[in-house]
């Protein structure tokens, strides 16, 4: 389960969140909906501990990011919107490393590293040097990654950024049985239609907060709208909220 209450954070002049709260269960997908710049990145790399909030709260699994990052990156799987993939490395020496930074070692790991191989198909390009792949390619390595582990948290920003049909079919695939497995999911969009189809709670973020939380029927009958993207527009004011 993931909690957070209040997060705060600035760069300089910018409140990028300005006291961010939700919850995202275990076996659920949890989405954080809202325009370009609205906090959604920033939330989601305080808990990834790849950022320190300047106040509030955050916790994975019950533990608290800030006191015990370590323990937090043991437990979570991060999809980042950039995939950041070593390109001198095959894609199933990049699953592997990964890997082994888990703390995964010999048979265990080689057997992990073909599960994924075979899961998301990378089959015909896991020798392959990563220099070169296509944006479909690059995600399924990097969701490989952040599954190798096997973790209970699943954190995703952005994940069908640029994906053709097929390489989106997969990876709702992927995140349907990881939800179905117990695991916590959440994920940041801009697309209402991705948040539609996979979420079974939403958390609209506009200007640097949460302005409602709950499934896609508790959005549309708080805001009087039969139709999730008039629900949206109504909570975010209409405009892109750029930071």
């Amino acid at each position: 389960m993931i909690e957070v209450a209040d997060l705060t954070k600035r760069f300089g002049k910018v409140e990028a969140l300005s006291g961010v709260s939700f919850t995202a269960a275990d076996g659920q997908i949890t989405g954080l909906l809202g325009p370009n710049g609205a906090g959604k990145s920033t939330t989601l790399r305080i808990l990834c501990t790849v950022l320190a909030a300047d106040g509030g709260m955050a916790r994975v699994g019950g533990v608290d990011v800030r006191a015990n990052p370590v323990s937090v990156r043991g437990r979570i799987g991060v999809l980042p919107h950039n995939s950041n993939l070593y390109p001198n490395l095959t894609a199933r020496e990049n699953i592997a490393y990964y890997a082994a930074l888990q703390g995964l070692a010999g048979s265990a790991l080689e057997a992990a590293v073909d599960r994924m191989v075979v899961r998301l198909r990378i089959g015909p390009f896991a020798d392959r040097r990563a220099k070169g792949f296509s944006q479909g390619q690059r995600i399924r390595v990097a969701l490989a990654r952040a599954l190798v582990h096997d973790p209970d948290t699943l954190i995703l920003d952005e994940p069908t950024n640029g994906l053709d049909v097929m390489a989106t079919r997969v990876l709702r695939e992927v995140i349907r049985e990881r939800r179905d497995a117990g695991c916590c999911v959440l994920f940041s969009s801009h697309v209402m239609q991705e948040v539609a189809v996979l979420c079974d709670r939403i958390a609209i973020v506009a200007a640097g907060t949460v302005t409602m939380e709950g499934t896609a029927d508790d959005i549309r009958a708080a805001t009087g709208r039969d139709d999730l993207e008039d629900a949206f527009v109504d909570l975010v004011g209409g405009d892109d909220q750029e930071h």
